[in-house]
């Protein structure tokens, strides 16, 4: 064994298997993808509470991913420990739209393809996602639903409250009613006839209607 051979190392032999030319170029474009990716959904965001943590992880992912694969691309043998190390790593973050599952895999899609030098499929396809996204997940129903909570004192007044619901809206489905002594609860779906909600204020002027709330929801109703 040589002087050579005890300081040889095969760390510093990959230092030159990805060039300095692909790494800043993979990254750039990998930030520019993943920067639209955030401004899609931004734009397409259609919860509660918006997370601009969320959308910097579509940044990031997309910049990690590209970084990950570079190294898989360079190295057979790195590749087989890399698969082993991330099958340990475990997300228990809850996803609360199930469109931001879409953009995740969006975001590591992307970063795949671009690392893999795929970059006209990346550009293209990215923009195309793009856009679909931005023309359907913008795209408003006809008639969007309500629940309205409606508190009342006796039968009477319920069949009065129904009936007046019935004719100033287009639909109106009872979901769920709770009797208790001296007052009934109706939480009832209702589509509206246009935009105006000025009928909610007649509603609880009605005789035995003690309240009546007007709640904007997504469809997605348990009870």
């Amino acid at each position: 064994m040589t002087f050579n051979d005890i300081f040889k190392s095969s760390f510093l032999e990959n230092v030159n298997s990805v060039t300095i030319l692909d790494m800043a170029l993979a990254l750039l474009l990998a930030f520019g993808v993943g920067m639209y990716i955030f401004y899609v959904y931004k734009k397409t965001f259609s919860g509660v509470m918006y997370s601009s943590s969320f959308g910097l992880t579509l940044v990031a992912l997309t910049l990690i991913t590209t970084l990950v694969i570079l190294a898989v691309t360079s190295n057979v043998v790195l590749s087989l420990g890399m698969v082993g190390a991330l099958s340990i790593v475990r997300f228990r973050t809850a996803i609360k739209e199930p469109l931001d599952i879409a953009f995740l895999f969006w975001s590591i899609a992307a970063g795949i393809v671009l690392a893999a030098g795929l970059i006209p499929l990346a550009v293209f396809g990215s923009a195309v996602i793009g856009i679909i996204l931005l023309l359907f997940a913008n795209r408003k129903a006809d008639s969007n639903p309500y629940i309205v909570v409606l508190t009342c004192e006796n039968s009477e007044s319920e069949k009065q409250a129904t009936v007046f619901l019935s004719e100033h809206t287009k639909k109106c489905v009872v979901k769920s009613k709770t009797v208790q002594k001296g007052r009934i609860e109706l939480n009832t779906e209702i589509r509206l006839k246009d935009d105006n909600t000025d009928f909610v204020n007649e509603l609880a002027d009605l005789d035995g209607v003690a309240s009546a709330v007007l709640v904007s929801y997504n469809g997605d109703y348990m009870g």
